[in-house]
């Protein structure tokens, strides 16, 4: 996936930094973890003839060895080398110069199109061939790390208070496949109806999914393993006061929510 930025090219070198930052951090926004985040700057030997900067964003696959990093997306400052080369031909750098090729007869190995692809500000009031930032991302790279980073082990008291091994996918909430589950304690006395009315609401604004086999134990850990962040448990107290009970997958903490004020909250949690 690819983002081609065009800008002044006395504001290149600024734009190149901007969005080499605000790629870095998009991906600390969405949860993975900085120690195995790297930003590598490219050597002069590295970088292509007509980069004027390229940065590549790594992560520590786990698979990898120890030291090792993958690359996960690069940001490369293409100064003006696309646009002339449609406008010219086959450039080359040539004393720190991007020039255009030439055979041994002087005549351009490839023309360009010809066209004038400069660009005409009307506040500066200046014409200029915009320089071109260019932010490339791995689409399934990026989805290997966050699955990597969010896959985690541990101990959690059972229904009992005896501990219990959990495989928990910690993943962010904005890409957790379902957002949260609504679970009905059993499945009588009026609590799949209320669970049920509150599902349809909730499915409105997030994705999410209504469970009721088995125990509640069972059901927290199979949303524990697929990443769900939040559970919505309606219980005998939900049929005398109207409250849930809100359950944060990564804490593990519960507290007892108004039924009415559910989706709101959850909306706003999200975002």
């Amino acid at each position: 996936m690819e983002i081609e930025f065009f800008c002044r090219p006395d504001d290149s070198r600024a734009w190149y930094q901007f969005w080499r930052d605000r790629r870095w951090q998009w991906y600390l926004d969405l949860g993975l973890t900085e120690g195995r985040l790297q930003l590598r700057e490219h050597e002069a030997a590295e970088l292509a003839h007509y980069s004027c900067g390229t940065a590549d964003i790594e992560y520590a696959f786990p698979f990898l060895a120890d030291g090792e990093y993958g690359e996960l997306e690069g940001i490369a400052h293409r100064g003006d080398f696309d646009l002339r080369s449609h406008m010219e031909g086959k450039l080359v750098r040539r004393d720190g110069e991007l020039v255009l090729e030439t055979g041994p007869d002087g005549k351009p190995r490839q023309r360009g199109s010809g066209r004038d692809l400069s660009y005409f500000d009307d506040v500066s009031r200046e014409r200029y061939v915009p320089h071109v930032i260019e932010p490339s991302a791995g689409a399934d790279r990026a989805v290997l790390a966050f699955l990597c980073d969010a896959y985690s082990e541990d101990s959690v008291p059972d229904e009992k208070g005896n501990p219990r091994e959990r495989t928990v996918l910690k993943l962010h909430p904005r890409l957790a496949p379902l957002k949260a589950a609504i679970l009905p304690l059993v499945k009588k006395d009026g609590m799949p109806e209320v669970a049920t009315d509150l599902y349809r609401k909730l499915k409105k604004r997030m994705p999410c999914m209504y469970d009721e086999k088995g125990s509640v134990g069972r059901r927290y850990a199979r949303q524990d393993e697929a990443g769900t962040p939040w559970c919505l448990t309606i219980d005998g107290q939900t049929m005398t006061d109207n409250t849930v009970t809100l359950r944060d997958r990564d804490s593990l903490t519960q507290e007892r929510v108004p039924i009415e004020e559910c989706v709101e909250l959850l909306t706003e949690r999200l975002q």
